[in-house]
């Protein structure tokens, strides 16, 4: 077999190996999701070349001084050597410190928390989980979607995300990071789509018997335009999102098909963030006034 065909088949594997990645972190249709994936790749090159060299070495010596090659006799004559010590932990070292300051970096420069500079006025979308599905409010167009999430191409969005009772990750891979969505919490994430189209969001943490069917369809339009008659739409064919109809679409159910709410309770999303908070400020109230209480009391034993 010649050369040429060796390599036409390992750039055929090598193309069969990354058809996998369609669709997931590796095919990044966002900012976010190109500056991680470069990580991604440096992080892995750089352990390579450690990684490499060793399974190399392994293989060649295992079949050096295999079991019958009485010619390859191994018998060192030396119990320590300064060039061996010094390439063993030089390299590691160098790499270490590397991959040290690239992920100090990327910390910084990937905070989910932080905005999205020089890329305009972000939308805001107001993201809950439930048992199992997800709520989308939007609360500048004043409407909510279950399990489709629309917006702009082009324009970033900031995701205010909580949960209404198990904590679950949102996640749309080809966009970039994830974040967890936590009961009585708000947790923030940015990201962008560089170009239009259709990419699958879900669920990264297990959250129980409906885990599986907990996805959604985030959709990037090609214009403002475009997102601006999807909302017109739902405006025109939802109904009302009430503190009573969450109640119900709170209650756990599978597999849910896309939903629409033309109109949506004021501070719903507020609302769902302290629902576990509510009785902390009459009890913080109760206790504030105990000792006043101790005291009438210990005044009215004294009278007596």
């Amino acid at each position: 077999m010649s050369i040429r065909n060796l390599c036409n088949i390992a750039l055929a594997s090598l193309v069969l190996a990354l058809s996998g990645c369609k669709g997931g972190v590796l095919d990044p249709k966002g900012q976010i999701g190109v500056d991680e994936k470069y990580l991604i790749i440096v992080a892995t090159v750089l352990m390579l070349i450690v990684v490499i060299p060793v399974i190399a070495m392994t293989i060649y010596f295992a079949w050096k001084y295999r079991d019958g090659r009485d010619q390859e006799i191994y018998a060192p004559k030396w119990a320590h050597s300064n060039k061996i010590e010094a390439v063993v932990w030089t390299i590691p070292i160098i790499i270490v410190a590397i991959l040290g300051v690239i992920t100090w970096q990327s910390t910084q420069q990937l905070d989910p928390y932080k905005p999205l500079e020089g890329k305009g006025k972000h939308l805001t979308v107001e993201v809950v989980s439930l048992n199992w599905k997800w709520l989308f409010i939007y609360p500048e167009q004043g409407i909510a979607t279950v399990n489709e999430l629309v917006f702009p191409a082009n324009v970033p969005v900031q995701y205010k995300i909580t949960s209404e009772s198990t904590m679950n990750s949102f996640f749309i891979p080809q966009l970039g990071s994830q974040i967890y969505s936590m009961a009585g919490m708000e947790t923030k994430l940015h990201l962008i789509a560089d170009e239009p189209g259709t990419f699958k969001g879900f669920s990264a943490n297990y959250s129980g018997a409906g885990f599986t069917g907990m996805k959604f369809d985030a959709i990037a339009t090609a214009t403002e335009a475009d997102f601006d008659a999807w909302v017109n739409n739902v405006k025109n064919t939802g109904g009302a999102l009430t503190k009573q109809s969450y109640v119900e679409l709170a209650k756990p159910s599978e597999y849910d098909p896309v939903k629409y709410y033309a109109s949506v309770d004021k501070d719903m999303f507020h609302s769902i963030v302290m629902k576990y908070m509510q009785a902390h400020g009459s009890h913080g109230a109760m206790q504030h006034a105990m000792p006043e209480h101790s005291a009438h009391k210990k005044h009215s034993e004294d009278e007596e």
